[in-house]
């Protein structure tokens, strides 16, 4: 089945900006929704692979509504998240005044394919559930590794690909019927969430990852599966 919100080449960034627009208010709940709240888990588990330090700077890609921003800034250090959505910034944002507002966190609209920084500034980078939307993830990764000081810890946290054969076609048969049916339900289109499974189609998901990590000459580069690899977190350090 093809979906709307997913185009490739030159038209992707509208379509996924689209859907972001529409489902921004709900995205929290949708993925608590159907992650069976896991999704915190594993954002948790993020920022304790960041190995926060005193005076760290972190920036957190496609940060959307800000949890791992959010979880960053809570460790001390000065956290900045990206996002390409207004809408989701917009909620981030309504989060951050409802909370303690420290001064150690931002968020900024931009692309994470152009980030507006320079080279060598970040000591930690982050994207979670953001990569395979880029309409070039390879680009995203080489933007992470750019704006990465030597020492730096890059992860990424996304859908995976299960790589027993069973437990794949079980998994995308879910996302195929139950997903879909999560969109209708409570954003009144079956294909807004449709849109996971169709970009996990066109993503390749960790290991292709863990490769271009290591063919930027990232340090202690590996593979987390989660869920027997149904989702995962990759993770490198920058050289010094």
């Amino acid at each position: 089945m093809s979906n709307e919100f997913y185009a490739p080449g030159d038209q992707r960034a509208a379509k996924v900006n689209d859907l972001f627009a529409r489902i921004a208010r709900r995205y929290d709940f949708l993925n608590d929704l159907q992650s069976f709240g896991l999704h915190r888990r594993w954002k948790r588990q993020v920022v304790e692979l960041a190995q926060t330090q005193p005076g760290n700077r972190a920036l957190d890609l496609c940060c959307g509504t800000g949890d791992i921003t959010f979880a960053l800034a809570k460790r001390g250090v000065d956290a900045t998240g990206l996002d390409f959505s207004p809408q989701m910034l917009e909620v981030a944002a309504q989060r951050q005044l409802a909370g303690a507002n420290p001064p150690n966190l931002r968020f900024i609209q931009g692309d994470a394919q152009q980030v507006p920084y320079p080279e060598n500034v970040f000591d930690i980078v982050t994207v979670g559930y953001g990569l395979r939307n880029l309409t070039s993830w390879e680009q995203g990764v080489d933007e992470m590794y750019r704006v990465a000081k030597p020492g730096a810890r890059l992860i990424v946290l996304d859908f995976g690909k299960p790589p027993n054969a069973l437990w794949r076609a079980l998994y995308f048969t879910h996302l195929q019927l139950s997903v879909p049916l999560i969109g209708l339900l409570f954003c009144g289109n079956a294909q807004a969430y449709a849109y996971i499974l169709e970009s996990l189609k066109h993503y390749p998901a960790q290991l292709a990852v863990a490769e271009k990590m290591r063919a930027l000459n990232l340090k202690n580069v590996r593979v987390i599966n989660l869920l027997g690899g149904a989702m995962a977190i990759n993770y490198g350090e920058k050289a010094g």
